[in-house]
């Protein structure tokens, strides 16, 4: 079972920041970035379609240009990232990714730099399920995650028919029959966000393949603690 640092470190770091990311990477296999486009079409990290809550600005995302993003504070004097900076810091670093791509239309931009600076291993997730068949295409052989969190019919079916690898289901929508259904067709499941050590004995109860928690590392040293070394695993597929 391995761990995703949700935004690098969300409850330790400015979200989103190298900070964050750096600070995840010391506690889990795989930090996890949000993108977005700016007005001038570079990509950057950032969760929502606004500044408003994660800077000192205000505005949407996508009416300002790079240099006016880059002029706010995203937390303890951080910048907002580009995708490029932190690709190139996972990269060196030495760590998994997971890239979530946020707006649809930003799908071949994004795999593009990703087919340029490709962190290993890389996972790339959505709420979109049009999107995965562009990645497929433009990436290969790569994991791939669907990610939800109001009730599906059949999480397991759209999975499959967006040519999902796995599915990233908020913790709530999990159960042992949907743990189960998704293996036996193949896919992974990899919840969020656990921050107790209550969710995280659940997970372990659940037998999911990884979860993401804002706070990686308590995560981390709860598994070091609860689990068998031969169930510690760190690898998405």
């Amino acid at each position: 079972m391995f761990v995703i640092g949700h935004r690098g470190a969300r409850a330790l770091e400015p979200e989103n920041t190298l900070r964050a990311l750096r600070r995840g990477m010391e506690c889990a296999p795989y930090v996890e970035v949000d993108v977005r486009v700016s007005r001038d079409r570079h990509l950057v990290v950032i969760h929502d379609d606004a500044v408003d809550r994660t800077t000192n600005g205000t505005g949407a995302v996508g009416s300002l240009t790079l240099a006016e993003l880059r002029n706010l504070d995203a937390g303890a004097g951080e910048q907002i990232p580009t995708l490029a900076e932190a690709l190139d810091l996972v990269s060196r670093r030495g760590g998994g990714l997971v890239v979530e791509i946020k707006e649809p239309g930003s799908t071949v931009a994004v795999c593009a730099m990703l087919a340029r600076v490709r962190p290993e291993p890389l996972i790339v997730a959505s709420f979109h399920p049009e999107v995965f068949q562009s990645i497929i295409e433009l990436l290969g052989d790569v994991a791939t995650g669907l990610i939800y969190s109001r009730a599906l019919e059949d999480p397991v079916q759209a999975a499959r028919a967006a040519h999902a690898s796995a599915i990233f289901p908020k913790f709530t929508r999990v159960t042992p029959g949907l743990v189960e259904a998704a293996h036996d067709a193949g896919l992974s499941v990899v919840p969020w966000t656990l921050n107790s050590e209550v969710e995280f004995a659940r997970a372990v109860e659940l037998g999911v393949d990884g979860f993401a928690s804002d706070d990686p590392c308590r995560a981390r040293d709860f598994l070091a603690t609860h689990m068998a070394p031969r169930l510690r695993g760190e690898s998405f597929m």
